[in-house]
């Protein structure tokens, strides 16, 4: 096969691989694999197997019974989470704002940065005057990068993201210390479901289908 035309998870209509009740694919990706280094990784490295274990629990005890929020929180206690940092949109900051209060409410120690923080005009980096959401004023960046630095400074043991943009996010969690997971993840179309598109891309949205 061409790189192309290569299988892939989303080729497959069997995933035999939750229950192992069905015959796997021949080109499955999952085939070959050193499945006994994988299981040693989860067993014996301690962030990995901590984490692991953690995330099992809080899927099994809580199944269809948490929201998002209360699972960062049961997860963070389960991994033993001193301090959770908080990398937020500007736009998203009033929902940060509950998240936060909701943490306090459970004893939950945080530390948010706002995605503007620093405050440096857009065209100080390179964006042209045309590309600003508002031309001709001061408008500020987003800032990933020292969001993520000012929370390794803050010691976080996990941060979570609150509606980051596209690649933004990708920048947080490259330069962040701490694990990252998402409360929040941005579509300023869908009111932050991005999932709507894709349960609608047969019908409201076959545009997507349209390059």
């Amino acid at each position: 096969m061409s790189e192309k035309n290569q299988f892939s998870c989303s080729d497959c209509g069997v995933t035999s691989c939750y229950r192992q009740d069905k015959e796997f694919p021949k080109s499955c990706p999952g085939g070959g694999v050193d499945t006994e280094r994988i299981k040693e990784l989860y067993r014996n490295d301690p962030m990995v197997s901590t984490f692991a274990k953690a995330a099992a629990e809080v899927e099994s005890l809580n199944y269809c019974k948490y929201t998002r929020a209360e699972e960062i929180i049961d997860f963070s206690k389960r991994i033993g989470a001193k301090k959770i940092g908080i990398a937020s949109c500007t736009g998203l900051i009033n929902e940060t704002k509950t998240f936060v209060k909701i943490l306090d409410a459970h004893g939950v120690v945080s530390f948010c940065t706002n995605c503007k923080i620093g405050s440096i005009d857009k065209a100080e980096i390179g964006i042209p005057e045309e590309l600003k959401l508002q031309k001709g004023c001061f408008e500020g960046m987003c800032n990933p990068v020292l969001q993520a630095e000012i929370l390794n400074e803050q010691e976080t043991d996990l941060n979570v993201i609150v509606g980051l943009c596209v690649g933004h996010d990708s920048l947080f969690i490259k330069y962040s210390n701490a694990p990252v997971t998402t409360l929040i993840t941005k579509d300023r179309v869908l009111g932050h479901n991005p999932a709507a598109a894709l349960y609608n891309a047969h019908s409201y949205y076959k545009k997507l289908f349209t390059p």
